[in-house]
């Protein structure tokens, strides 16, 4: 499976390694697809693959750490 969401990071969260983590945890390979990261927020578009379950499991952990998750649909700089 390979979904594209959006992130949003809230400011306590930047600089934590979340992504790296949550592939790790849930065996899912993330290409950063676009990022924007200020000292105050952070945004990444992100394609995520995995088997099924892992992916979804992989973006809920994001949801409960506390990020801002959003599917996105379209072609993100192909």
């Amino acid at each position: 499976m390979k979904t594209r969401v959006k992130l949003t990071f809230p400011q306590n969260l930047i600089k934590e390694p979340i992504i790296f983590t949550m592939a790790k945890k849930y065996d899912v390979i993330p290409n950063i697809r676009r990022a924007r990261v200020t000292e105050t927020v952070g945004e990444m578009i992100l394609e995520l693959e995995g088997e099924d379950e892992n992916v979804k499991s992989g973006i809920e952990s994001l949801k409960q750490l506390g990020l801002d998750v959003e599917l996105v649909e379209g072609d993100i700089l192909e």
